[in-house]
């Protein structure tokens, strides 16, 4: 079970992730010891997955970001298992999920432009035996970034 302390914590540790024991026990009114305790036990049972950096994507060049709905033709495990396989080695699909309704996949994706879009959807997704549909969302704007998961 989580307590206020460490809800606090990992509140704090998604908004800057550099935060050193010192800064969180200042800022959760603990020891650093303490405030370093807590944060392994967090790690080590789960809470915090991992750490990482968040990039801005046009500065590395991707300045096109899509949410692509795949439909299958077929739904059996092998099918799913060989989707899985192309979303995985994938570069441009930055997530994917399973979904429930007309789609069976939306995958959101990073590409340089409008032209890798179109050879990620027609040469690579399309053709997969098992994809029978594939629809497209060009993101305009992100008004709302990603934000933390709320503890």
């Amino acid at each position: 079970m989580l307590d206020e302390t460490d809800k606090k914590l990992l509140a704090a540790l998604q908004a800057d992730a550099h935060l050193t024991a010192q800064e969180l026990g200042e800022l959760l009114n603990l020891s650093p010891s303490q405030a370093g305790r807590r944060r392994q036990r967090l790690e080590a049972e789960g809470y915090i997955q991992s750490y990482s950096a968040r990039l801005n994507p046009e500065r590395i060049g991707l300045a096109v970001q899509a949410f692509v709905q795949v439909q299958l033709a077929t739904h059996g495990p092998e099918q799913s298992r060989s989707f899985a396989r192309l979303v995985a080695t994938s570069p441009e699909v930055t997530s994917a999920w399973t979904l429930t309704g007309d789609a069976d996949y939306l995958l959101r994706v990073y590409c340089e432009d409008l032209g890798a879009l179109n050879r990620l959807i027609h040469e690579r997704l399309l053709p997969h035996p098992s994809v029978a549909r594939v629809q497209s969302q060009i993101v305009m704007d992100q008004f709302k970034q990603d934000a933390p998961l709320p503890t």
